[in-house]
């Protein structure tokens, strides 16, 4: 069974490598963007691939549904830190190949994940599953704060997390926490949905960033 890491966090992929290799005789891959993991499924789609989404540079959700019909043999593991519900719903809806942990997620969770993905079924966690189908209160839509919208258009011109602490003379941390911060209130799963928000808003223009 193949299973392709696409996570560019080291730690992460270091971690599901140990448990995987606990849990089987596997062919572990790599894949460090979209073109190498399409190069490895076009070897051999019957794979599972774990992938940290909100990291990958994989666009939208539009963009993963496409590629999980081109590989309709491939399981889909979203591995990720955070996930926007409307996200989730949509993949999980439009695929039953596709399963949702978090990074929080316990071990067992994410072994029986695994587990489920190799045999062809499919796992959500329990903590993605309980937001899912939580009664959503009406609410007026949160609004950014001054800062969250500065850090929204750097995010959207191209800066990493670093490159945006170092300009603004704070810590790595602090500016992780408002990107957090940021893709929560206005439902977004990574940098390419931020810049097209922040485009749509006005925030920046076609001339400072071609999508």
């Amino acid at each position: 069974m193949l299973i392709i890491l696409s996570d560019n966090q080291d730690i992460t992929r270091a971690g599901m490598m140990y448990l995987l290799r606990q849990m089987g005789d596997y062919d572990l891959r790599r894949a460090n963007d979209k073109a190498g993991l399409m190069e490895l499924l076009r070897q051999d789609g019957d794979a599972v691939v774990v992938m940290d989404y909100t990291l990958f540079d994989i666009n939208d959700a539009d963009e993963l549904l496409v590629m999980a019909d081109c590989f309709a043999q491939t399981r889909w593991v979203l591995f990720s830190e955070d996930l926007s519900i409307d996200f989730v719903k949509r993949v999980v809806g439009a695929s039953r190949l596709v399963s949702v942990l978090l990074k929080e997620s316990p071990i067992n969770e994410i072994r029986e994940c695994l587990r489920q993905a190799i045999k062809g079924g499919r796992l959500i966690c329990q903590r993605t599953a309980e937001m899912m189908f939580a009664v959503q209160p009406i609410e007026e839509k949160s609004v950014l704060t001054k800062t969250e919208t500065e850090i929204l258009k750097e995010i959207a011109l191209g800066a990493t997390t670093k490159e945006i602490a170092e300009k603004r003379f704070s810590s790595f941390h602090t500016v992780n926490t408002h990107r957090k911060n940021i893709f929560r209130k206005l439902g977004l799963n990574n940098a390419h949905e931020a810049t097209k928000y922040a485009l749509r808003a006005g925030l920046i223009d076609s001339a400072e960033y071609y999508i």
